[in-house]
Parts: C-alpha cells; structure tokens; sequence
C-alpha cells in the first residue's frame, strides 16, 4: 500500500462518511460493521452505543482499521489503521452533538437528543491515524 499523509485521510474521511470498521474479536479473527465517520474539529469519530461488539472489542484492544469510501462508489477509498478512544457519557454528550451537527445539521430538539443518546447508551469512538492510503489505484 502506497502510504499517504494523515492529514489528507482526515481530510478525505471529512468528505467520505461511509465506512467498514474492522476490529478483532477474542480468538483474534475480525468483525467487521458498516458505519457513519464525522469529523468534528479535526477528530475523526464515530456514535455507536456501549453495549455494540466493536465497542467490547476495542476496550480490549485498541486496533481497528476503517476501509472509508464515499456514498456513491466511484472507485476512491482510503484505508486507516487506527488506535480507538472510546469516550463514555457524560464526557461523550458534547462530541455526540458535534457528531450530528457534522453529519446533520441542527437538531430540531437537542434536549430530546441528549435524552436519547443517554437512553441508548451511546458512546464516541475517537480515531487516532496511525498509517492511512492509498494514494494510487490498482
């Protein structure tokens, strides 16, 4: 794999939402699971809730890896090794609302958005770039 800067993955994951996230389950084999990456002040995060088996996987250990390619595929897609903070309510609420905000826009009721992530046990994983490419097409 022909690597590329971190900076411009991020910057590619800001115009590519969709992703396969690849963690390792005990025995070390992978699961994977389709999802939607937001980039929030340079961070690149992802909502998923508590109780979800990547999150078991990734307070284990911390390696995942994103496959991120845009809505409609053309062909571009960009691979990330990541390590993962999983950041848990309360200190996840405010990121949980740049996360819609990213990907939405305003919400018509924020205190009925916070009740729900809290009722969901919703959490944010926080991806740190470790290798990210292609920067070539094969």
């Amino acid at each position: 794999m022909v690597p590329m800067e971190i900076s411009q993955a991020i910057e590619f994951v800001a115009a590519n939402d969709m992703t396969v996230l690849a963690t390792l389950k005990r025995d070390g084999t992978p699961q994977m699971s389709p999802n939607t990456l937001a980039v929030v002040d340079g961070q690149i995060l992802m909502s998923t809730r508590q109780t979800a088996y990547k999150v078991k996987n990734l307070r284990r250990d911390n390696r995942a890896w994103l496959a991120v390619m845009p809505r409609k595929w053309l062909g571009r897609w960009v691979q990330l090794e990541c390590r993962v903070e999983i950041v848990d309510l309360p200190d996840a609420m405010e990121l949980l609302v740049g996360y819609y905000r990213t990907l939405r826009g305003e919400h018509p009721d924020w205190d009925e958005y916070r009740a729900a992530m809290e009722t969901d046990q919703r959490c944010i994983l926080r991806f740190e770039v470790l290798s990210a490419g292609p920067t070539v097409q094969g």
